[in-house]
């Protein structure tokens, strides 16, 4: 199984029984809310997304790789658990660079909206 498919597979059952071994163990991750190294942080933030958040849902749209560099679009939603469970909704990208054994070394993700955006849709 290639990176790509592995990754077509991640994304369609996100956040549940991710491949974290395609990782390298220092992967650099950022997005408009958080920056960090490391595969155990990364794990982390979808643990914590698991437990506040439900029925996750990771819309897979695009998947290419340009030599070491994966780009991916996608949009993920969320329900949020407040009194009126807002469903959330944050179109993105992601670029996801490999090192020499296939393994990704950095993950950056780039929202199409602002966080306050996010925010916002709490309480439309």
């Amino acid at each position: 199984m290639t990176i790509i498919d592995i990754l077509k597979s991640d994304y369609g059952r996100f956040p549940q029984n991710q491949t974290y071994d395609i990782y390298a163990p220092d992967v650099y991750f950022k997005d408009p809310l958080n920056e960090f190294r490391g595969i155990k942080r990364y794990q982390q933030m979808i643990g914590f997304m698991t437990h506040w958040f439900r029925e996750i849902n990771m819309e897979l749209f695009s998947i290419t790789q340009e030599d070491e560099i994966i780009h991916t679009r996608w949009c993920l939603h969320w329900t949020t658990p407040l009194p009126w469970q807002p469903r959330v909704s944050i179109p993105g990208r992601s670029e996801l660079r490999l090192n020499g054994d296939n393994l990704i070394v950095s993950h950056v993700d780039y929202w199409d909206c602002s966080p306050w955006d996010v925010i916002k849709q709490h309480f439309r």
